[in-house]
């Protein structure tokens, strides 16, 4: 597969503050790439640099091969989905769509029709005429998605566009999103500091922080096996555990659970010594004896399922999820619960 993007040890000063410290990754040929972290960590910066709105103090940006780092924005083949969808009020939605195919000089009967084909594909044909104030949030963000699409870039980058719509809103928009980049085939770049959106959505996902990218991969790898404390930590719930490591080599370990228990677990970390172990409240059990005792300090009601804050002897918290049914045995706080791992649960991380 082709490199759509590939940016090469990108650095990025304001004055003396570096917001992107030797950034590289490359990006594929017609894949929903996401740019995850928590606010300030580099990310809308990358994105500014790609689409040419931010100069790179270092390092390379080639699109498909061509170096793109000293191009103006308008001369990249690319457009840009901002939080703000900055749609035209004066223009109807159909003029809204076809404004970026006018200033390329495309012919009006022409551009109305790719205009009326992008809206057919946002399923929103039956809006053209109306203006952008007769529109909802959720169809004027797909308004302002198919005004970027029309002009057909090669790429597609997006910062945190669904961040003003309600929950609902959004949870339509992440399916609709990846169907437009699958029927397109055109390679988007996704920026978002919500994970759920990331996972659900995303081919790959870089996790930033602090203006380093921490791991690429797809979701399950990165949320099965995370480099870092930070990316166990910031991708979905974690119990970080400290333990004792007795032997580690081949990408397993030996550790010592809070309780004496020894246990094998897959590894980032290889070294001996104290570090941390990752296990998700999800991958535990309660059982008749188990590694780990906790007492159950309380039981929260989320609906599809339950999740039990306990705290282990030595005062460590420690979360489970339980599945939501009529079979779950549901223990009362104050009680004290032996936890069992699933095989594979546990992850030995670098700090």
């Amino acid at each position: 597969m082709s490199t759509a993007i590939d940016v090469r040890s990108v650095v990025k000063h304001y004055g003396t503050m570096t917001a992107l410290h030797q950034v590289s990754m490359a990006i594929r040929d017609n894949e929903f790439f996401t740019l995850l972290g928590p606010s300030g960590c580099g990310k809308t910066t990358l994105l500014r640099c790609i689409a040419g709105f931010e100069s790179v103090s270092g390092g390379d940006i080639l699109l498909y091969g061509r170096d793109i780092a000293t191009l103006e924005p308008n001369y990249r083949p690319v457009n840009t989905v901002f939080q703000q969808y900055a749609l035209f009020p004066h223009m109807s939605v159909l003029d809204n769509v076809a404004f970026g195919l006018k200033m390329k000089g495309v012919g009006l009967a022409e551009r109305r029709a790719r205009a009326g084909k992008m809206l057919e594909m946002v399923h929103l044909s039956a809006f053209a005429d109306r203006m952008p104030s007769q529109l909802s949030g959720g169809q004027q963000q797909r308004v302002a998605l198919a005004r970027a699409l029309a002009p057909e870039p090669k790429v597609l980058l997006l910062d945190e566009p669904l961040s003003a719509l309600d929950l609902k809103l959004r949870q339509a928009m992440r399916v609709e999103l990846k169907t437009l980049q699958e029927q397109t085939g055109i390679t988007f770049i996704f920026v978002t500091h919500d994970q759920e959106e990331a996972l659900t959505m995303s081919d790959r996902i870089a996790v930033m922080s602090q203006g380093r990218v921490q791991q690429i991969g797809t979701a399950r790898e990165i949320y099965e096996a995370p480099n870092n404390r930070f990316v166990a930590d910031f991708i979905g719930e974690t119990n970080l555990l400290e333990v004792e490591v007795v032997t580690a080599s081949g990408g397993m370990a030996e550790v010592v659970l809070p309780g004496g228990h020894r246990l094998r677990c897959a590894a980032a970390d290889t070294t001996p010594g104290r570090h941390h172990l990752s296990i998700r409240p999800e991958r535990l059990s309660i059982a008749a004896e188990g590694p780990l005792t906790g007492t159950v300090e309380r039981v929260v009601y989320l609906g599809t399922d339950l999740q039990l804050l306990t705290r282990l002897p030595d005062g460590a918290p420690f979360t489970l999820r339980l599945q939501n049914s009529a079979r779950t045995q549901v223990p009362e706080p104050g009680s004290t619960v032996s936890l069992q791992l699933e095989d594979g649960a546990a992850r030995l991380l670098v700090d």
